[in-house]
């Protein structure tokens, strides 16, 4: 059984491949189409799938999309309707959209599928959004039972859910509709503080250590009717997504002491304690509603996705309370592994093809789901373009880069699939040494071309987590924060007193380019089953130096999807201030290579995020 899923018209279009219950293939559209967040019906991401079907001589079944439209349209009508006129420029900006596209998914598919060379359309399943993210938790997850929590800003009218997932089974036992959305709450708040919604949660997450949680009360007051089971009522005076352009409005920006940050803008202490508010506000949520799924599922462990699952602080916090023994979280949370999710639901709940958990080892590959780099292909480019390269045996490449690591050089490394979801996870990453004092500074403005307030993730070798992190199992996902051993942490005592340019300059810990501003880490911990070639390269790095953990972030530009193709990777380590590039098994010095030039100015090419 060969089921294609497909997410595709909001944000984070995907397509994903499952045989036989196993996952085969998935990618996100942008990764093709270098454009972030491509919302577009995923083509590139779909031929390739079906390419990797075709290597396996499979023919497909079914095909999975990832909601219902005619059901989101339903509410979409509905919204308005109840609305009117207030939200007359909102719905002739939308409905159009929806008569020309979103209404004639069967026909995009079938025209696409044709494209791809299926002649004959298979069975065409549309589970709801919220199944398609609970299958996305719950199937891949290592678990044979567990509890479900869903959270993202608005399926068809679900904006989370609570679940039980038995077997080859899901069940969804209660959900929360919008407009009361915890998700779209969130987005709220990264409008106002003056970043970009769908794309710029993760920096409110990183803004809010800067800043004191000053607003939680004005926020629990005035914007939300907070339950003891995490379910809640929103305030809709202070917002202006249901019946406007904009997120928030004049009530809400008097609420707050004045209008929202303008993008790009200085960001102003009120910011920080705004996102560190609205993060205290979230976990609080969070935690309650996974009370709860334990009290109704009487299950002991927890499988989570949607939007609001990537928000890896809330994860840390939630793992540290002990409602359940372990969670696992869908490393696609958002809406591109909704594509996934759909494919397993029909697989499983559908088909019912049996399933096998251990309780132990997730289905998930590492993530590392997309297309693979081959040493052939990688010699063919840089042959066809005169890019002077060394390559390296698999005895030696490992500790080659290790040595360019220790030597505080910035690296640009793809080898082996890309990776599936937000995370770089070692296939097409950027990495450094985490020991360096320098280089969070240079690789948020000479690398990444970002704000400097942004923290960077280790990669760890799993062995070694506790050695560095209050953290006593893996994450593989770099979907947990915790904090860095109290014996490696500097000036503690200090924090308080720091201004906030010393405080992103401070030496913090013995591996201060991943110690974010209050001693945390967004952990990814490396095994040899999951990523054998990475975990081979930091365990030179340990051999070498004495550290098994190495800086870790996405091989890209701000504003720019995660590299692809050789072709990719080359473009962004000329642009960039890399000094080495990895293609495979070949390494790249910067200075040996010939000189870069772009026609105009490149970096107005990606919209910034």
């Amino acid at each position: 059984m060969n089921i294609l899923g497909i997410s595709a018209f909001y944000h984070d279009s995907a397509a994903a491949l499952v045989c036989d219950g196993k996952i085969v293939a998935a990618a996100q559209e942008e990764r093709f189409t270098r454009k972030k967040h491509d919302a577009n019906f995923p083509v590139n991401a779909a031929k390739y799938c079906l390419r990797e079907l075709e290597k396996r001589g499979g023919k497909l079944d079914a095909v999975a999309f990832y909601d219902k439209p005619i059901r989101k349209f339903e509410r979409i009508l509905k919204t308005y309707f109840s609305t009117a006129p207030a939200g007359l420029q909102s719905f002739m900006m939308a409905i159009p959209l929806w008569l020309r596209e979103k209404l004639w998914i069967p026909m995009e598919i079938e025209v696409a599928l044709g494209k791809c060379g299926i002649k004959t359309m298979p069975p065409l399943y549309f589970p709801e959004h919220h199944e398609s993210h609970a299958a996305s938790a719950f199937f891949p997850s290592p678990f044979q039972q567990a509890a479900i929590l869903t959270l993202d800003g608005v399926g068809e009218w679900a904006t989370s859910a609570i679940g039980r997932g038995d077997g080859n089974q899901i069940q969804i036992l209660e959900d929360l509709h919008f407009p009361h959305s915890l998700g779209l709450l969130y987005s709220a708040f990264t409008y106002f503080t003056g970043f970009r919604v769908n794309s710029g949660e993760y920096k409110l997450m990183g803004l809010a250590p800067y800043g004191e949680p000053k607003y939680v009360d004005i926020i629990k007051d005035n914007l939300l009717d907070l339950r003891e089971d995490g379910s809640f009522r929103l305030n809709l005076k202070y917002f202006g997504f249901v019946d406007g352009l904009t997120m928030t409005n004049d009530e809400f920006a008097k609420l707050f002491g004045g209008p929202a940050r303008t993008s790009e803008s200085e960001i102003s202490q009120r910011e920080m304690d705004i996102a560190r508010s609205i993060q205290v506000v979230t976990e609080e949520i969070v935690i309650r509603m996974a009370k709860h799924a334990r009290k109704i599922t009487g299950e002991e462990y927890l499988v989570m996705a949607g939007g609001v699952a990537l928000n890896c602080v809330a994860n840390g916090r939630l793992l540290r309370e002990g409602i359940f023994k372990d969670i696992w979280i869908q490393p696609a949370a958002g809406d591109a592994g909704g594509a996934l999710g759909a494919a397993l639901m029909v697989a499983y709940q559908v088909e019912k093809q049996p399933r096998v958990a251990d309780n132990v080892h997730d289905a998930m590959q590492g993530s590392l789901l997309g297309p693979d780099i081959e040493d052939d292909a990688v010699e063919a480019f840089l042959k066809a373009n005169g890019y002077p390269a060394k390559k390296y045996g698999p005895q030696d490449w490992g500790t080659e880069i290790a040595k360019i690591i220790a030597a505080e050089n910035v690296i640009g490394l793809v080898q082996g699939r890309m990776e599936f979801g937000p995370r770089a996870l070692g296939g097409r990453s950027i990495i450094g040494d985490a020991r360096s004092i320098k280089m969070q500074s240079v690789m948020n403005l000479k690398i990444k071309y970002r704000e400097s307030f942004r923290p960077f993730a280790p990669s760890c070798l799993v062995e070694r987590v506790n050695d560095y992190f209050e953290l006593d199992r893996p994450s593989p996902y770099m979907l947990l924060v915790a904090q860095v051993q109290k014996s490696r942490c500097r000036g503690l005592e200090d924090v308080g007193r720091l201004s906030i340019r010393d405080r992103i300059n401070q030496l913090r810990s013995d591996i201060p380019a991943i110690t974010h501003v209050d001693y945390s880490a967004r952990v990814q911990t490396v095994s040899p089953e999951s990523n054998p070639r990475y975990y081979d390269l930091i365990k030179a790095f340990d051999k070498q130096t004495g550290y098994g953990v190495i800086i870790n972030t996405s091989f890209n530009v701000r504003g720019e999807p995660i590299v692809c193709t050789p072709e990719d990777a080359y473009r962004c380590f000329m642009r960039t201030e890399m000094d080495y590039l990895v293609l495979g098994s070949f390494v790249l010095s910067k200075k040996d290579q010939p000189p870069w030039q772009d026609k105009a100015n490149w970096r107005t090419e990606y919209a910034l995020d």
